[in-house]
């Protein structure tokens, strides 16, 4: 059952109960991430494997995106510019237990690449927060897998 959750700023990812930060530099300059990111939502099934769809509303100001496994997420694009940060807050889910969710992508140049960090950040239930802290490595191992496909990608695509 999608329930709404409550409306968060961009601050959020600073104050939120639990907040997880993953960092990791790629080859691809930061300009090719960002697009990639921000411009071809669509695109995020080709490298980011939990995500089965992707897909903008509203003009780019909404996204809609469904999970393996059946989570569905509506969300608000609260932070697009380009090349540093693209950030977007989750309106709507099914998952139980949230009450507010904001992910955050910046990107920095790192030598000839990009740094690339993303933090999540969710208010909930105590069971939620409880949950969500526990999926920490997977967290971590889906955002590893997630930026090292979008490299091989966005790398193959600049041949």
């Amino acid at each position: 059952m999608a329930h709404l959750l409550r409306e968060v700023r961009l601050d959020f990812v600073g104050t939120a109960p639990v907040r997880h930060v993953f960092a990791r530099e790629v080859s691809a300059p930061p300009e090719a991430v960002y697009r990639a990111l921000a411009e071809d939502v669509p695109g995020w099934t080709q490298w980011f494997s939990a995500v089965t769809l992707a897909r903008p509303s509203d003009d780019g100001a909404r996204r809609e995106i469904r999970l393996k496994g059946g989570t569905r997420f509506e969300e608000t694009i609260l932070a697009a510019k380009s090349p540093e940060v693209y950030a977007y807050r989750v309106d709507v889910t099914n998952a139980p237990g949230a009450r507010a969710m904001v992910e955050e992508w910046r990107l920095a140049p790192a030598g000839t690449g990009t740094r690339v960090q993303w933090t999540f950040a969710v208010d909930g239930t105590a069971p939620f927060r409880f949950a969500f802290r526990v999926a920490r490595p997977g967290l971590g191992r889906a955002f590893r897998d997630a930026v090292t496909a979008l490299d091989r990608r966005l790398t193959a695509a600049a041949r």
